[in-house]
């Protein structure tokens, strides 16, 4: 139902609106129209939908039994499949507030909206921390990118090569990527740095650890990086351009100005195992939850969440939030954040720094529910799957469910 009020705002409704069409949107958007949950909008505030994979032109996209794509392959089948189940796509479409609890406003080249649905879908994604929230003082050289903006220049934009000599901030996989493709367009990678104490190196590429950039030099052009080493060393590695890498937090903000409750360690929505937030009938998923993860689990994400969406929609009521899961340091983080009921899927966890083998505990009270030694090391870079086996055994009307580090040995 559309209507158009006095001051020229359409106020229309809809049954699931979904902001962001990245892969998790796409995905519970597919699965929704599919199940004939009515009208499910996608709304989109870039002119293109899919995602950050637009961008990333290397292979490794998708999940068995598909075969890999490349990141614009794998966004132009998310967003066909999600047309074919019929879900309208809206890009160029920005979600600026909240008008009551399933009420977006909203404002794109046609005018002001307001939207009124039986779900909204939070699943706007993350976001790299720029130079400047990393708090890196000096003047503002050009030859300074986030992964995101290198490959917004490079590829849709074509500008090959951007520098001479590189260094990258930061040594996760995006990072790796990053390095490649700069090596791809002519420019040489001259070091990696991370402040964590080992990392994984590619060949050809010195990789400096323990080390953090204190200052970029350079004033129409960067001509180098100041850094220090955790034992005091210091000195300047002479480059033309900088890319910080890594270091995602989501992008809260719409759930932050509505009054949805955030989780202190992710900075995403806090939600239960079923997606759901503190508010009834918004839900949350994807890299919105919980910065950076692959873009196959941010879509089994999105399409897990099409069941309990379908079922609030067919009157389930909302539940409660259960029982909080809290980490103990070195533990960064755990998702989902509230243990409301059981969990089908596995529960995904993070680590502030490396460990080789940790024996991981959680405990509710004085009861333990389950305790694991992982085959492999945990990185800060990769979430560690905790199974969902034990999560029944969670008393809904009992304290908070804390998952620590027993021994690292």
């Amino acid at each position: 139902m559309n209507r158009t009020d006095p001051t020229g705002r359409t106020d229309r409704t809809v049954d699931v609106l979904v902001v962001g069409a990245g892969p998790a949107g796409l995905a519970l958007a597919t699965r929704a129209a599919r199940a004939g949950a009515g009208r499910v909008e996608v709304l989109e505030r870039e002119e293109e939908p899919g995602g950050a994979p637009r961008h990333c032109h290397h292979g490794g996209f998708g999940s068995p039994p598909l075969p890999w794509v490349t990141g614009p392959a794998y966004a132009r089948r998310a967003v066909a499949a999600a047309l074919d189940a019929g879900a309208a796509l809206r890009t160029g479409v920005t979600a600026t507030g909240w008008a009551g609890p399933l009420t977006l406003e909203t404002t794109s080249p046609s005018g002001l909206e307001r939207i009124t649905a039986r779900a909204v879908v939070l699943a706007t994604g993350a976001r790299e921390r720029p130079r400047s929230a990393r708090l890196v003082p000096g003047t503002r050289p050009a030859g300074v990118f986030t992964t995101g903006e290198l490959q917004r220049s490079l590829h849709p934009h074509g500008r090959h090569p951007i520098g001479r000599r590189a260094v990258l901030i930061g040594a996760e996989p995006v990072a790796r990527h990053a390095a490649r493709t700069l090596r791809r367009t002519g420019t040489q990678v001259v070091a990696m740095l991370t402040q964590h104490p080992r990392a994984t190196a590619l060949p050809g590429i010195p990789l400096l650890t323990r080390t953090t950039v204190t200052e970029l030099h350079g004033r129409g052009r960067l001509t180098g990086v100041a850094v220090r080493h955790e034992d005091g060393r210091s000195g300047v590695i002479a480059c033309d351009t900088v890319v910080f890498t890594g270091d995602w937090i989501p992008e809260h903000d719409l759930a932050r100005r509505g009054g949805i409750a955030l989780a202190p360690g992710t900075r995403g929505p806090a939600v239960d195992p079923a997606f759901r937030t503190g508010t009834p009938g918004v839900f949350a998923v994807g890299n919105t939850l919980h910065g950076i993860e692959p873009a196959a689990t941010a879509a089994a994400e999105g399409a897990a969440a099409a069941t309990p969406l379908l079922a609030h929609l067919s009157g389930t009521p909302w539940p409660t939030p259960g029982p909080p899961l809290l980490v103990q340091p070195p533990l960064a983080w755990a998702t989902p954040t509230h243990l409301t009921t059981p969990a089908t899927r596995p529960l995904l966890v993070r680590t502030a720094e490396p460990l080789t083998a940790p024996k991981l505990q959680l405990h509710q009270n004085t009861r333990l529910l389950w305790h694991h030694r992982p085959p492999t090391p945990l990185t800060p870079t990769r979430s560690l799957r905790l199974p969902p086996h034990w999560t029944p055994r969670v008393d809904p009307d009992g304290g908070p469910v804390i998952l620590s580090i027993t021994d690292r040995a």
